[in-house]
């Protein structure tokens, strides 16, 4: 079973002395197929964007009622239902200034059964899969997929953009009547389904643009973020891969509605990694780099290709004032980031440890007009055809959102 999601995703550093940058890595062509960018990249429109400078960003659902009265009484619901029949593992939102503050309400009754199928796997199995994921849902540190905590993940994505004002408040906090929008950003479920000896999970969250001026419901878009594994490996080591996978499930949805509703531009494009003077790259396969430095020297190729759908926004793009992120990930977290590098490669000024393997990934960010865009984090979609980050094979190898990014070999022994 593999859901898709309904929307794709996507600090100041300048590298010095980076040797063997790879040459043309800005490049322009008149045609572009369609294949390069996923069909389910669609972000907002830029006329959509435009009419918004000032937003207010509320964790909950977007209320039925659609007559504002610049005051929501409405609780955060939190994570809950599809999990399990019949159990809930919320939270309610205390406000500290604008931004609210989760405090967690336990589960009162262990849940009966897990949805999905369970032919092929013991009773015995999939119970100790369902009592120590419920064990953990109980516990408030490992509730990251949550309203409030996603909210303020895309409240930090956001809140450097130039040309808009955002704000995050609680669901009891007054909005300012000068607001042009209010952002919902609601977590709607976690669902597992039981197939053999593996579980599927997915969580899955909304995000809901209402504009002011017209009180109605302008963009809407359902984002979901899927891995799976066997059932003990969800739960060995105190529940590790299930910790990763919530902890990558917050970045990813965080970023997805941040990157759809607010800064992503889909440019006709390739971006694929490239050689440097201390990484190379294996010669089958140009996503796998090794390198016998610590401090290895990450490069990229970037392929403007033409032929976009907004020709006009495009066309304001001045190469020299293309600059790139970039992150690099152990298994469990991002261990290294810089923004805004104005060249296609970048020295990591710190050490990584030698005998691992990270995963590295970059994206660009188009300065025009005043405004920024950025484009989606490089990935193996583009030359494969398969895989967005959002769907996972085996989270214990790696979770969903590095599968595709580029891997680095740092060789024992290196210096």
């Amino acid at each position: 079973m593999l859901a898709t999601a309904a929307a794709w995703p996507y600090g100041a550093v300048h590298a010095q002395g980076v040797p063997d940058p790879p040459s043309s890595t800005v490049k322009s062509a008149s045609a572009a197929p369609a294949s390069q960018i996923p069909a389910s990249l669609s972000p907002m429109s830029e006329t959509l964007r435009s009419s918004i400078r000032k937003v207010v960003l509320v964790p909950g659902e977007s209320p039925a009622e659609q007559a504002l009265t610049g005051s929501y009484r409405k609780s955060t619901k939190g994570l809950y239902g599809g999990m399990v029949s019949g159990s809930t593992a919320g939270t309610v939102s205390k406000d500290v200034g604008p931004v609210s503050v989760s405090v967690p309400i336990p589960i009162l009754t262990l849940p009966g059964m897990i949805a999905g199928g369970v032919a092929g796997a013991t009773r015995r199995e999939i119970q100790e899969f369902r009592d120590a994921l419920t064990e953990d849902l109980l516990k408030a540190s490992s509730q990251q997929l949550n309203n409030d905590k996603i909210a303020l993940d895309v409240f930090s994505e956001i809140r450097t953009l130039p040309n808009l004002d955002p704000q995050l408040f609680a669901p009891t906090t007054p909005v300012p009547g000068d607001s042009d929008a209010i952002l919902y950003i609601n977590v709607k479920d976690v669902s597992i389904d039981v197939q053999g000896n593996e579980a599927i999970i997915t969580a899955t969250a909304n995000a809901t643009m209402h504009r002011r001026s017209d009180a109605t419901d302008v963009y809407q878009r359902v984002i979901q973020y899927q891995d799976r594994d066997t059932l003990s490996d969800w739960t060995a080591n105190d529940n590790a891969v299930w910790r990763d996978y919530v902890n990558f499930a917050r970045h990813y949805i965080g970023r997805e509605i941040s990157s759809e509703v607010f800064d992503s531009v889909a440019l006709q494009h390739t971006l694929l990694p490239a050689k440097s003077g201390n990484v190379s790259l294996v010669r089958r396969n140009q996503w796998n780099g090794t390198s016998k430095s610590l401090r290895p020297t990450l490069a990229w190729e970037l392929n403007l290709l033409g032929g976009d759908a907004d020709p006009a926004w495009a066309s304001g793009i001045d190469e020299s004032q293309i600059y790139y992120d970039l992150e690099i990930y152990d298994l469990h977290r991002p261990v290294y980031s810089r923004k805004q590098i104005p060249d296609p490669s970048h020295t990591v000024a710190q050490k990584l440890e030698a005998c691992q393997t990270y995963r590295w990934s970059v994206r660009p960010s188009y300065h025009v007009g005043g405004d920024i865009r950025y484009g989606p984090w490089m990935r193996a979609v583009a030359s494969t055809g398969s895989g967005n980050g959002n769907v996972g094979k085996d989270a214990s190898e790696a979770p969903a959102y590095l599968y595709d990014f580029a891997s680095l070999q740092i060789k024992c022994g290196s210096k």
